[in-house]
């Protein structure tokens, strides 16, 4: 008897789920940094976490 099982769903969310921590952290240590690089960072975290959100749900369908 073969046990087949396709873990790459789980796998995805799980580091999906990992790297969103992860800029949520980011996040959070935005105000430690300077004005200049809180305008650069900001933009691109936050389209980094919209875009993760976006695939959590894509997956969860």
């Amino acid at each position: 008897m073969e046990l087949s099982m396709d873990f790459q769903p789980v796998y995805q969310h799980h580091d999906l789920l990992i790297e969103l921590g992860r800029v949520e952290m980011a996040m959070e240590y935005l105000e430690e940094r300077s004005e200049n690089e809180r305008q650069a960072l900001r933009p691109r975290l936050v389209s980094r976490m919209s875009r993760l959100r976006d695939e959590l749900e894509r997956l969860a369908v």
